[in-house]
């Protein structure tokens, strides 16, 4: 009954871990693609073109 349990258990913290990296590369691909449309896209201030993040 105990390696029958321990199975199970590892079976859901696989597919919670699967689930968890697979929701992170979409964010990652969405910041990724965020940061290249502000870097293609720079606002210009003061008639030059200026950064569109502070660091």
């Amino acid at each position: 009954m105990v390696p029958l349990l321990v199975v199970l258990l590892l079976a859901l913290l696989l597919f919670g871990a699967g689930f968890a990296l697979k929701a992170l590369w979409w964010i990652a691909v969405i910041v990724l693609a965020v940061w290249l449309i502000g870097f293609l896209v720079r606002p210009t201030v003061g008639g030059r073109r200026g950064r569109w993040y502070r660091w």
